[in-house]
């Protein structure tokens, strides 16, 4: 007996599987319909709606943030950012891996362990 493969675009067609309510196809992201705009050191990012930072940066460099030693529960300290929020002036120190993305915020500094992941995308 043979076993066909589907691909993670024909699963998404797939009417069995779509029709199912707690169907997901966004993988580990939470729930989103659209992606909101971002800076992160002076660059402009689409990352998706209701998620954390973190979770963001992984969406943006999905080969490199998995391999960084982010506990996702604030015990290492390693996802630490600065940002400005929308229509504030003033940066706040946050972690990435507990605060929930915004449009329009800008992540005005990253730690190095950040920097280091998405150094790929950032130069680009």
């Amino acid at each position: 007996m043979q076993t066909k493969i589907i691909a993670f675009r024909e699963l998404e067609r797939h009417q069995e599987v779509a029709d199912e309510p707690d169907y997901d196809i966004h993988g580990p992201f939470r729930h989103y319909e659209r992606l909101v705009p971002i800076k992160i050191l002076g660059k402009e990012f689409q990352v998706p709606e209701r998620n954390s930072l973190l979770r963001c940066f992984q969406f943006i460099s999905p080969e490199t943030i998995p391999y960084g030693r982010f506990c996702w529960n604030q015990d290492c300290q390693y996802c630490r950012v600065e940002c400005k929020l929308p229509d504030e002036g003033e940066s706040h120190e946050l972690l990435s891996c507990k605060f929930m993305v915004m449009p329009g915020m800008e992540i005005t500094n990253v730690s190095p362990e950040l920097k280091a992941c998405l150094r790929g995308v950032i130069k680009k």
